[in-house]
């Protein structure tokens, strides 16, 4: 096919993808707005709007209308408050974010960690994450999502999932308290369980890890003579903002003995953003796309969020999550990066060299685990 027609066709797929984006926005905002479905939260702010959500926002661009969401509507309760009145009387499971600023943020969840993570299922290579597999997950535990949505792909996909304990708020304070001795041990308890679970003949063919823990991993099985593929690792995804592509190039060269891996982008207020291929056909750089229609990423000016910069300039993540349970227009995370164009996997733009947003960076404690 000519450059011509793959540019056209990419083009009418990123235009049918922003239609269906539209379609979803007004769907989302009548459920949030509607008195017999929407939230307590959103039902009595809107009267403070000099604007109608009901017959005034008719697509994403009109989600302007509302402002930035801000960081502290999630911070302490009632966390009520977040249930839409459709759900009343549903079980509802409460997340929190890492707790590295303070106060976590809190997000309730029905269904949505188990539709996020169906729907991220559909990304995997089957031949490198086989259905039926067995699955470890070597990450964040107690009152955080992955927790559950980890488990939730491995039994979705046909498996069962292993957990190990992880508390990463405990690892903050040592890293605060400058306490080295103390961080490594942690880390080696934490290893010590992986290595268990992976010795012991469930036939665990997948992994869900964070860059540091996989590399830990990695060098323990090494010093016992073995590796991960070894050990029976078939696919890997991992994510966090340890995941530069200088890491990834070091990881498939020096760590993973031919495993595959694929990057993820997400949190407890996003979901997960998939990666698209990466590897020495690219220099491992890696550009993550949000999983549009449910959350949308945009890449905003420094200075400016209310901009959205050029392709490949570098601007501050502004996230849009748009479920029936969840919607957060507009937050500004606590994250930069690039902007990138569609592709032919997601049709709408992504984020590449995602780190820290430099105004916060030095005021939280990142990369934890």
């Amino acid at each position: 096919m000519s450059q011509s027609h793959t540019a056209q066709n990419l083009s009418s797929a990123a235009a049918a993808a922003r239609a269906r984006l539209d379609a979803h926005v007004r769907e989302i905002v009548k459920w949030h707005f509607d008195p017999a479905t929407g939230c307590p939260f959103w039902l009595e702010r809107a009267k403070q709007f000099d604007f109608n959500p009901l017959t005034d926002v008719n697509g994403y661009d009109d989600l302007a209308r509302f402002g930035f969401f801000e960081d502290e509507w999630l911070r302490g309760g009632p966390v009520g408050r977040w249930v839409p009145k459709a759900y009343a009387g549903k079980p509802i499971y409460v997340f929190e974010t890492g707790g590295s600023t303070g106060v976590p943020k809190s997000r309730i969840n029905h269904e949505d960690f188990r539709i996020d993570y169906s729907n991220f299922s559909d990304t995997l290579p089957e031949d490198k994450f086989p259905l039926g597999s067995n699955w470890l997950m070597v990450g964040p535990s107690g009152p955080r999502r992955l927790r559950l949505a980890i488990e939730h792909l491995a039994q979705h996909r046909g498996g069962i999932c292993f957990m190990v304990d992880l508390d990463p708020r405990w690892v903050i304070k040592l890293i605060k308290s400058g306490w080295t001795d103390h961080l490594q041990a942690y880390k080696d308890h934490v290893i010590d369980q992986a290595v268990t679970i992976l010795g012991a003949g469930h036939d665990i063919k997948c992994l869900f890890t964070t860059p540091k823990l996989l590399e830990a991993l990695a060098l323990r099985l090494e010093s016992m003579g073995t590796s991960i593929r070894k050990a029976g690792i078939t696919g890997i995804f991992s994510g966090g903002t340890e995941f530069t592509p200088q890491w990834n190039r070091f990881a498939h060269e020096e760590l993973l003995d031919g495993a595959y891996m694929t990057p993820t982008y997400g949190n407890t207020l996003m979901g997960l953003a998939a990666s698209s291929p990466s590897g020495p056909h690219n220099n491992y750089k890696i550009t993550y796309y949000a999983p549009q229609p449910r959350a949308v990423t945009n890449v905003v000016d420094l200075d400016d969020p209310t901009k959205t910069v050029e392709y490949g300039a570098t601007g501050r993540v502004k996230l849009t999550t748009l479920t029936k349970e969840f919607f957060m227009p507009g937050f500004l995370e606590r994250d930069e990066g690039e902007r990138e164009a569609p592709c032919d996997l997601y049709p709408w733009d992504g984020v590449s060299g995602v780190r820290p947003y430099r105004a916060l960076a030095a005021t939280t404690t990142i990369g934890v685990y």
